[in-house]
């Protein structure tokens, strides 16, 4: 049996609907990762399990028990689940360990002396014993949120539902958030985790889900969302490409205004000079050989298709470049890299290429030759 169910729902607010017809079941154990755009509902889907947010129809089940039903004991079935926002919600006139024994004193009949062990167990296994007196006020972002993480866990939830909890915090303060949640993947902790943090995403979660057009649009393993997205709008989300793209067709093309396009191009997108610089240089070098291979005479009509793209995914940069004309693959020049000594730097940025980049593909088809590279 799914630990959570949900069937058919829908969620609008006025004359914009969020949720529509959203169908899922959460297995225990699973770590699932939600991600996508801004305003494409997740965090609303999360709200909508506890009712926080109320559906407009569907039903929800949280371990067998339908949350949505009219008679249902919504505070009991809530305390199946741990919610942790992107704000830490501690109650500032209570020290750490008043924050983490209050709930499970006044909700579950706990007493005192088992809760304050309960909690002295989760601070030791987060680092935080040492502030087990502090005031919220007194503590940074990140040990706010893992105090957060602990309240939530002192409740023995069987889910864990994490909205973007590392969205309020300084970068310097999100490593060690994460690495309380990798602590709890660990344990078999089912959860799932609306972020912006792909990598985390990648390496946490053992199911995406990407929502767009009003529910789950598409979901799969990290590999197969992140490495092999088969939806338009996941593949564009995923790798969000930032193109360049330069058209030549006379061999006296205008380099300057390339290399001008591929400058900016870089900085607009906070490429660093140095590889703004190898782009430029390589680009040229490239494409002077492919005129020199490909056309065998200045009557054979020229061209050339360059586009670079930039991955922010991956912080990935690929080069890909189309001509006409015949049969010509640069990287099989027989060239020496360590002693270039026949056309002194003539074959630089196919060297060059060959050195730095990650993978080289060519391919000629349909009268065309293709190179893909990536660095």
């Amino acid at each position: 049996m799914s630990l959570i169910t949900v069937k058919n729902l829908c969620k609008s607010f006025g004359s914009l609907q969020v949720l529509e017809n959203l169908n899922l079941d959460v297995n225990e154990g699973e770590r699932i990762a939600i991600i996508g755009g801004s305003g494409c509902g997740k965090s609303v889907f999360l709200r909508s399990l506890e009712l926080l947010e109320r559906p407009d129809s569907g039903k929800i089940f949280i371990d067998g028990e339908e949350i949505t039903a009219k008679n249902a004991d919504v505070n009991k079935i809530r305390r199946k689940m741990g919610m942790v926002y992107q704000k830490f919600y501690l109650f500032s006139h209570m020290n750490v360990l008043e924050n983490l024994c209050v709930a499970p004193v006044k909700l579950l009949g706990m007493n005192k002396s088992e809760a304050k062990a309960q909690a002295m167990d989760w601070l030791s296994k987060v680092g935080l014993t040492s502030k087990v007196h502090s005031m919220p006020a007194n503590l940074s972002g990140g040990q706010q949120q893992r105090i957060a993480i602990c309240r939530s866990l002192m409740m023995s939830p069987k889910v864990l539902l994490f909205d973007e909890p590392t969205s309020a915090l300084d970068p310097t303060m999100v490593g060690e958030v994460l690495a309380m949640i990798r602590m709890l993947a660990k344990q078999d902790m089912t959860m799932l985790i609306v972020t912006h943090e792909m990598n985390f995403a990648r390496e946490v979660a053992n199911r995406i889900l990407f929502f767009a057009d009003k529910g789950i649009y598409e979901q799969g393993t990290p590999t197969e969302i992140f490495d092999s997205p088969k939806k338009e709008k996941t593949i564009a989300f995923i790798r969000k490409l930032k193109f360049f793209a330069y058209e030549i067709t006379r061999r006296d093309f205008d380099l300057l205004e390339m290399q001008g396009g591929i400058h900016d191009f870089g900085e607009k997108y906070g490429l660093s000079s140095k590889l703004s610089y190898r782009l430029e240089l390589c680009c040229e070098e490239l494409i002077y050989e492919i005129l020199a291979g490909c056309y065998e005479s200045n009557n054979n009509p020229v061209k050339i298709g360059l586009e670079i793209s930039y991955s922010e995914a991956d912080s990935s940069t690929e080069i890909n470049l189309t001509s006409s004309g015949k049969k010509f693959n640069p990287f099989e020049l027989n060239l020496d890299e360590e002693n270039n000594e026949d056309d002194d730097n003539a074959h630089l940025g196919i060297i060059m290429l060959k050195r730095i980049a990650r993978e080289i593909n060519y391919d000629f088809a349909d009268g065309l030759n293709r190179i893909r590279i990536t660095l």
